[in-house]
């Protein structure tokens, strides 16, 4: 006799008594078909075993509301998943997932004839295929919902990184918090400071490690107030590196720090971009990027200790080699930057004051002969009269 095609009540009693031996069923076929499942540890395993349990459950209440017309098909599909733990979703990737859903599937398909009733094995089939196409949607939510809850929490423990960072925390906190993003603290590292580029921070954070990932640098950030703050690590040059990452920053300058050996020195390198970009205001053509050591002058300026000590250092050197380079510099800045006319202030050949002059270059670090290098020198000169480095000072 064959059954009403419209009344499944002998069909769901049936798959309901074999709920359990197709759930083990399909787990068995997952052995078989799916190399890597087999490799799963023995509560993943589990995990798996009870969504499939639940699959066939909620397979039977779909298939009742279904013929009654109060059908509630993403609450009921979304059910299948509940049944195990949200690790899970970062235990199994999303494609394997799907791969779980096909596996079950196809083996229901194969128990249509068994299950339905006479006369209703198309319209099984029909059904169990509409609700695979709901169960891959809910596996499609959940792993969305695992994502953007896995993204916010690297949101913040980056931005905690990051705080430890700008506070000089110990090399034990900074490794833990790295630790628990992954860090590779692959050497050089460096700090890049720049705007904020407003909203989310995740979306500006998620253009960070896209680009990085291109360029093969690990990358931390954080939105630090109006600021994003981003630690390199891994990139040969960080300066270049910063520049692929501009797309990242708002509109403004953006600082690189020097490059250190390791995340354990890093906050010298966030010091010195913080500081960096403070007073990069006063430099309007500056490079985007623009290295924090090619702002000295404009650090010492704003009051960055650091760069005071560095200039001072600069000027010490002049002094230890002799009264003539500072006399030299001195008559040069006096003329205006006209060799000829410090030449005969100095009563010497221009070319000895274009010697001198390089030779200061070689023990300050910077030439006076160069616009930027000019004034920084000019600046270190100031700052070592104001402020002169004593024997015992540490360099």
């Amino acid at each position: 006799m064959t059954a009403d095609p419209d009344d499944l009540s002998e069909t769901l009693r049936s798959i309901e008594r074999a709920a359990g031996s197709l759930a083990t069923a399909s787990v068995a076929r997952m052995d078989d078909a799916l190399p890597w499942f087999r490799e799963l540890s023995a509560d993943k395993r589990s995990w798996v075993m009870l969504v499939a349990q639940a699959g066939v459950r909620s397979l039977v209440e779909w298939l009742r509301r279904d013929r009654t017309g109060a059908v509630a098909t993403q609450e009921i599909a979304d059910e299948v998943f509940e049944a195990a733990p949200r690790a899970l979703a970062r235990a199994i990737t999303l494609p394997q997932t799907v791969a779980l859903i096909q596996v079950t599937i196809d083996l229901v398909e194969e128990f249509v004839p068994r299950l339905a009733a006479a006369g209703q094995e198309a319209a099984l089939r029909e059904a169990v295929l509409r609700f695979s196409r709901e169960v891959a949607f809910s596996a499609a939510r959940v792993y969305a919902r695992a994502a953007e809850t896995r993204a916010s929490w690297d949101t913040r423990l980056q931005a905690m990184l990051v705080d430890a960072l700008l506070r000089g925390d110990s090399p034990d906190v900074l490794a833990s918090r790295a630790a628990a993003l992954g860090w590779a603290d692959a050497s050089p590292v460096a700090v890049a400071v720049g705007p904020s580029p407003g909203g989310d921070p995740t979306a500006a954070l998620h253009t960070v490690h896209r680009t990085a990932r291109r360029v093969g640098a690990d990358v931390v950030g954080g939105v630090h107030g109006d600021r994003l703050v981003v630690v390199i690590g891994g990139a040969t040059d960080p300066g270049a590196a910063t520049k692929l990452l501009l797309p990242a920053f708002g509109a403004g300058p953006v600082v690189v720090g020097p490059a250190v050996r390791s995340l354990d020195e890093a906050t010298d390198s966030a010091r010195a971009a913080l500081a960096g970009y403070r007073a990069a205001p006063a430099w309007p053509e500056a490079p985007r990027p623009v290295a924090a050591d090619d702002l000295l002058a404009e650090r010492a300026l704003a009051g960055d200790a650091e760069a005071r000590r560095q200039l001072r250092d600069g000027y010490g050197a002049l002094v230890r080699s002799g009264g003539e380079l500072l006399e030299t510099l001195d008559a040069y800045y006096a003329a205006g930057g006209v060799l000829e006319s410090a030449a005969r202030a100095l009563y010497v050949h221009p070319n000895t004051v274009r010697y001198r002059l390089k030779r200061a270059a070689d023990v300050a670090g910077f030439s006076a002969l160069h616009a930027r290098d000019g004034f920084a020198l000019r600046i270190a000169l100031a700052v070592g009269r104001l402020d002169p480095p004593t024997p015992n000072q540490p360099r």
